[in-house]
């Protein structure tokens, strides 16, 4: 099991990350909103997963709404040198805490000075579009802004998050995608709808990704997979003496070398916990069991 993965590995400036990154949704109040319960804790969630290994963080303007920017800017500043912040455009907020597109070329550029000024850099290694339903704006619309924001330098790389099959492929023809950010977890890998739209899986993209050597990031790989007491990756987690959430990033480990997960929390015992999955080596009857 790989402990690594290169994004943008074909590029002339690919990045090399560790196998877990951090993604820090959990961090601020209630529906992603507002400051955190604990500040100083959330704080010291992400210092340690640096001091930890965890060199990619997965961040948005839209997360609090720009708390976990800040935080991470107050916590990290200036970075490591082989730290890589990975944000999101393509949404934003309202008072009512609902989650709108903000996908206009005009509005993408917005979000990204944002992150710019929020997170104290001239440029973002990586750059996730975040599809929350085209409305009147097409894809290559969204993505030429995206592109356009590249050749300004003020990307490094950019991804698709959110992603149906058909929509990957499409970006595919259109430019470089180093990344995707899908939704995927041992329970629950493929489309999920729900009352307010649907997010597509990574089981969906997985091949096609793989195909074309691009990380998939899972988000919400914990949200729907932690599983009761007897089932498979319960038994499992018994055999190795680990929790079902430290099984479940292991599955997604060993699944494939180009799935990188990226566990949020807003506890430190269980950011130690999430770490500690990296270190445990399932078997092939393991993952044949599993499925």
């Amino acid at each position: 099991m790989p402990s690594t993965i290169t994004i943008a590995s074909n590029s002339t400036q690919p990045l090399t990350v560790n196998r877990l990154g951090y993604g820090t949704m959990r961090l601020p109040g209630p529906d992603v909103w507002g400051e955190p319960a604990n500040r100083s804790e959330a704080l010291q969630i992400l210092r340690t997963a640096v001091e930890n290994g965890v060199n990619f963080l997965d961040t948005a303007d839209y997360y609090g709404e720009d708390v976990t920017n800040r935080l991470i800017r107050e916590a990290l500043y200036p970075y490591p040198a082989d730290l890589v912040i990975c944000t999101k455009v393509g949404a934003t907020r309202r008072p009512d805490k609902s989650w709108v597109p903000f996908n206009t070329p005009e509005n993408l550029r917005t979000s990204m000075e944002n992150n710019l000024r929020t997170l104290g850099q001239e440029q973002i290694q990586l750059v996730h579009l975040r599809l929350m339903g085209h409305g009147a704006v097409p894809l290559d619309e969204q993505l030429g802004a995206m592109f356009e924001l590249q050749r300004e330098g003020k990307i490094l790389h950019v991804g698709l998050s959110n992603v149906t099959r058909e929509e990957l492929e499409t970006g595919l023809q259109l430019g470089e995608i180093a990344t995707v950010e899908n939704m995927y977890g041992y329970a629950q890998r493929t489309t999920l709808a729900h009352a307010h739209g649907h997010n597509p899986g990574g089981e969906e993209v997985l091949d096609l990704c793989e195909n074309h050597e691009i990380p998939l990031i899972p988000f919400f790989s914990l949200l729907h997979a932690l599983p009761k007491e007897l089932n498979k990756i319960g038994e499992v987690a018994r055999r190795h003496n680990a929790t079902p959430a430290q099984i479940n990033l292991a599955w997604q480990l060993h699944k494939s070398p180009w799935i990188l997960p990226i566990p949020g929390t807003s506890s430190l015992a269980h950011l130690r916990e999430n770490l500690a999955a990296a270190a445990i080596q399932l078997s092939a009857e393991d993952m044949a069991y599993l499925g």
